[in-house]
């Protein structure tokens, strides 16, 4: 029935439904994060509840390889003009934290299912201990708001209204919640009627062969790109900067083995899930989409063409053991897991750059941070809350550019919120809102810059949340010669006496007149900095993103009264040798690497796998709180003995351990 040509058709008929939906949900939304900043998604998904169609110019691009079969399963007896939903992480693992609920209606035609409409939202609140239900600081599933498990919420056209009443009860802002859910609503009705245009264009049969054949094509497309990689096995290592209030570090490991047209991705040494929000509720899914965001970044960065579909995610298998971070089992808390994701797409990124390193960037920012606001308006006398803007950092520098500035790469689609509509919904007034000089990593092509933004409270009481703050200590790695990229940071009041720097805070309470000003982190540099051209350097300091400082000490050019001194930059970069390390990471991490080894990391991840889940985040804090002045293996089998020791209750599984351990 089709052949590459006019599969190709369908293919295009498929992303102009999906785009029909999502400017369906765009211009209804009642939400500033859902209509500017863009934070849903909506697609096409097969009788099987494979996702086959999606947007290409709106809404996030973590989900095109969604899988909807097991939330669709647990609903019996769908009828036409049938809506589903749930937030639920832990039902069925399509929703991954509870602000993101997630919607889908049976299409019928000849009375009986051919295909789904779906998406998700990702609702301002949904009640729990914080505003906007989402901080790091959160221990328990139940601390993050009300969940609904997979229920209808419409039933033949007329919504629940028992449901919408729970809703509206537990939530903050019920008015924007309801109406977002309604607009998502809107989209899939408009999805219904596409599909059913569809199968009045080609045919019943040929629509359901072609929604096949899509997931099929993507799926080759991915094959054909793994052929082209070297087989091999890679391992690649990157941090969060902290775990929960402990602030000890959270590490992701990542072994990638690659054969032929198949690759797995082993995460075993990874740490154990957190006594935080930072888990990644993945249900042991060895395709789950968030596993594989990074991936799909990877494949559409090599091939534009790519079909975005649940078939990409077919030669990969995840391995994530039960009780990590990213496979963690109720009731660990999961609302922080887009920090995770981001640092677990470094992880992917990092180890693919070792596969094919002349084809792809150095590290981008990876800290998309979320700022909300709950304050009361003094024009109105009413509470209010709402998204402010996400604080995007740079991209990692490109085999052919410099990384983008104050968008980068995998956050991308967070769109901007222009400052008039933000400053009319939301009571603040905006100081700073920029690029941050010196912050991109030094290279070749020069890593993009971090955002900073800036802005006053004016009521007491005021409540942020930051969420998805990250990289104030670990630096996003530069590539192949390229420089670590500069630090996030938050500071209360920069430039007054009352100046505060809050770190990684995710919460915090302004009083009037308080300023809160948040950095992101810039993208790595990629390739030796004593290569870019000097005109290259004079332009980024006549742009203000390069200091003449920085100039000088990164990339050896010398800039005196607005013009490159070619001879005195001919000296110094004589004078200097060329980096060559794979990788660069920065001192920090460097230095917390003399302490905790591979070794060190090895003998922790092995007494962890022996414990019960209930007991191993608790032990790793421990051994953690007792590595002071200790380093490597030696160091930890010593910490571990002192904790066993201190704790005799421990299973007795620690006999095991310490035989294994010596």
């Amino acid at each position: 029935m089709f052949d590459r040509s006019n599969l190709q058709v369908f293919a295009n008929h498929t992303r102009a439904a999906a785009e029909n939906m999502a400017y369906t949900l765009q211009r209804t939304a009642h939400s500033a994060f859902v209509k500017e900043t863009e934070d849903f998604t909506v697609m096409l998904i097969n009788r099987k509840g494979e996702t086959f169609g999606v947007p290409m110019g709106l809404g996030a691009t973590w989900y095109p390889g969604l899988t909807y079969t097991r939330a669709i399963e647990m609903i019996r007896d769908y009828k036409p003009g049938d809506v589903a939903f749930t937030n639920d992480p832990y039902s069925c693992f399509v929703a991954t934290h509870a602000p993101d609920t997630h919607l889908w209606k049976p299409v019928f035609y000849d009375g009986e299912i051919i295909a789904w409409t779906g998406g998700h939202i990702h609702n301002t609140d949904m009640g729990g201990a914080v505003p906007a239900s989402l901080s790091r600081a959160l221990t328990e599933i139940h601390q993050e708001g009300i969940r609904f498990p997979p229920m209808k919420l419409v039933n033949e056209g007329v919504f629940d209204e028992d449901i919408l009443k729970i809703m509206t009860t537990n939530v903050r802002k019920p008015d924007l919640n309801i109406g977002d859910i309604k607009a998502l609503v809107g989209a899939l009705n408009t999805g219904e009627r596409k599909i059913l245009a569809m199968v009045e264009k080609f045919g019943k049969q040929a629509f359901l062969e072609g929604a096949d054949l899509l997931l099929d094509h993507a799926e080759a497309q991915a094959r054909d790109l793994l052929r082209t990689m070297p087989d091999g096995t890679w391992e690649f290592v990157d941090y969060a900067d902290e775990d929960s209030v402990e602030a000890n570090p959270c590490r992701l490991k990542l072994t990638l083995t690659i054969r032929g047209d198949e690759a797995i991705l082993d995460f075993t040494g990874s740490d154990p899930q957190l006594g935080s929000s930072l888990n990644v509720p993945s249900g042991g899914d060895p395709r789950h989409t968030m596993l594989l965001v990074g991936v799909y970044y990877i494949l559409y960065t090599l091939n534009p063409k790519t079909l975005l579909n649940t078939g990409l995610t077919r030669p990969f298998t995840c391995i994530a053991p039960q009780g990590s971070v990213l496979n963690p089992v109720s009731p660990a808390a999961v609302g922080m897991r887009s920090l995770t994701c981001a640092r677990l797409r470094s992880v992917i990124f990092g180890a693919f750059c070792q596969a094919v390193p002349e084809l792809l960037p150095a590290a981008p920012a990876g800290n998309n941070c979320i700022v909300n606001v709950m304050t009361t308006d003094e024009r109105t006398g009413r509470s209010v809350i709402a998204a402010v803007n996400p604080v995007v950092g740079g991209g990692g520098g490109m085999p052919h550019r410099d990384g983008t500035n104050g968008s980068g790469a995998d956050a991308a689609y967070l769109k901007n919120t222009p400052i008039e509509i933000t400053e009319t919904e939301v009571p603040i007034e905006f100081v700073k809102y920029g690029l941050a000089r010196d912050s991109g990593g030094a290279g070749r092509w020069r890593g993009g810059l971090a955002t900073e933004m800036a802005f006053r409270v004016f009521a007491p009481g005021s409540r942020i949340t930051a969420r998805n703050r990250d990289r104030s200590f670990f630096r996003p790695w530069g590539l192949l010669g390229g420089k670590a990229a500069g630090l996030s940071d938050m500071v209360l009041n920069p430039g007054r006496e009352d100046y505060h720097r809050l770190g990684n805070i995710d919460t915090a309470v302004l009083q009037p007149g308080d300023v809160l000003e948040i950095r992101s982190a810039g993208g790595g540099g990629r390739g030796n900095p004593l290569e870019r051209e000097a005109w290259r350097v004079l332009q980024d300091v006549e742009r203000g993103y390069v200091s003449v400082e920085v100039a000088e000490r990164d990339y050896g050019v010398v800039i005196r009264n607005g013009k490159v001194d070619e001879a005195e930059t001919s000296r110094l970069r004589a004078s200097r040798t060329s980096p060559a390390a794979h990788f660069h990471y920065g001192d920090e991490r460097e230095g917390y690497e003399a302490q905790w080894t591979p070794a060190a990391y090895n003998l922790l991840t092995d007494i962890l796998a022996c414990l019960p889940i209930h007991w191993r985040f608790f032990t790793k804090t421990e051994i953690f709180r007792r590595m002071k002045g200790r380093a490597g293996h030696e160091g930890v089998a010593a910490a571990f003995a002192d904790v066993r020791a201190r704790f005799p209750e421990m299973p007795e599984v620690r006999l095991q351990i310490k035989e294994a351990a010596e």
